[in-house]
């Protein structure tokens, strides 16, 4: 027996495309109690129109560029009451996804639908909200119209993956069956906003398979003529180079210590360049070596051959330092989730945050002279990371499936 399960993503910064990926590899190609699995992933803004998938996309990009601080304010306004938690939201943005998403629901049929982004997921509850309050509403001449718009759709169980260390009233809708938290520290923010505990599942953010594994650390460095019996700070800032990088390597340049640095610029070409050239000029005055990288799909090489990363804490980013176990130092953030997830790491003594005292030279030379500090610090990444998130789902999935 095969059931339909569609993956709703979003494609505003990398970490939600990448969970749903290691969600599908998981329930592809296996079966459970004779069941099997047709999974895909929708990315949901693309399948409204092409103009609004680049005006929100891009939108987050360059807010995480440009403006970080204007996408903090747009967080927290979000977060208040002017759209409260467990209610559906009625706005152009959620009632347009809401048309498209009907139509997909009922040409797919799927019956199961896990979402790694909110908005998807903020329509189609509001789709199972109209669905079940005009099934069991009396006809009318008001409502008739309107039910027969809403007859027999079928929204199947939904299932959201929350893909930060922390949670937001877009994520909380009362249509939702299962919330996939990344640790126990999110399950009890949800239960604090009012979710039923039953309802929340701590596995942890998914990552790919293909993550898990990695080469050795002599290989990956010698490849970047790098040391690989010397200390070595990993440098970045998100899948598009978002953070001040040019001037935290400058910081990192200056820190009087001896060890080597890479630094990975994601998509942001312009910056690559520019970095290069600055480094290529002041080549006679830099007594380290420097290895700059653009885009790259080796970070479970690079992150396993790093003894500390220096970025901002994204979602995806977060996740894929705990399971590498390489301990973070965050200079930078975006106000809203990024600051969120640092709160979480800090709490769990996963990471060191910079501060006006305590600086980026300061932090890191403490660290170079106390390696004991480094494992204590590796000792709490081990007590949180979650490596089994993906199968933890899957798992779900077929129970969920084999109840009909």
């Amino acid at each position: 027996m095969q059931k339909k399960v569609l993956i709703m993503s979003a494609s505003t910064g990398g970490g939600h495309n990448r969970a749903a990926r290691a969600i599908k590899e998981e329930l592809t190609n296996k079966s459970i109690n004779g069941i099997t699995i047709d999974c895909e992933i929708i990315d949901s803004l693309k399948i409204v129109n092409g103009t609004m998938d680049k005006l929100i996309s891009r939108g987050y990009e360059k807010s995480a560029k440009y403006t970080p601080k204007a996408w903090g304010g747009v967080y927290k306004l979000t977060e208040s009451s002017l759209m409260s938690k467990n209610e559906f939201k009625d706005n152009p943005l959620t009632s347009l996804i809401s048309r498209k998403l009907k139509k997909l629901v009922e040409n797919k049929k799927p019956d199961l639908i896990i979402g790694t982004h909110p908005f998807p997921m903020i329509a189609l509850s509001t789709l199972k909200k109209h669905s079940q309050l005009y099934d069991s509403s009396e006809s009318n001449a008001f409502t008739e119209s309107i039910h027969k718009y809403y007859r027999n759709l079928n929204i199947p169980p939904l299932v959201t993956v929350l893909t930060d260390y922390t949670t937001h009233s877009a994520y909380i809708q009362n249509e939702i069956n299962y919330y996939i938290a990344g640790h126990e520290y999110v399950k009890e923010l949800l239960v604090e906003d009012g979710i039923d505990k039953e309802k929340i599942k701590a596995y942890g953010i998914p990552v790919e398979k293909s993550f898990l594994s990695h080469r050795d650390r002599e290989t990956v460095l010698s490849e970047l003529n790098l040391d690989p019996n010397k200390f070595t700070v990993l440098l970045m800032g998100g899948s598009f180079g978002a953070g001040s990088i040019k001037d935290t390597l400058a910081e990192l340049i200056s820190v009087n210590r001896d060890f080597q640095i890479i630094v990975i610029t994601g998509r942001n070409k312009s910056l690559k360049d520019k970095l290069e050239k600055n480094l290529a000029a002041d080549e006679d005055k830099i007594d380290k070596k420097i290895c700059v990288l653009g885009f790259t799909d080796k970070m479970n090489d690079l992150l396993a051959s790093v003894d500390i990363l220096v970025s901002k804490p994204g979602g995806l980013t977060t996740t894929e330092s705990l399971l590498k176990e390489v301990p973070m130092i965050v200079p930078y953030f975006i106000p809203g989730q990024e600051e969120e997830n640092l709160d979480f790491l800090s709490n769990c003594g996963a990471s060191l945050r910079t501060s006006k005292k305590y600086t980026l030279s300061v932090l890191l030379k403490v660290l170079i002279d106390n390696p004991k500090r480094i494992e204590m610090t590796k000792e709490n990444i081990r007590a949180i990371k979650k490596l089994n998130a993906s199968q933890d789902i899957a798992k779900l999935a077929f129970d969920i499936l084999s109840r009909d």
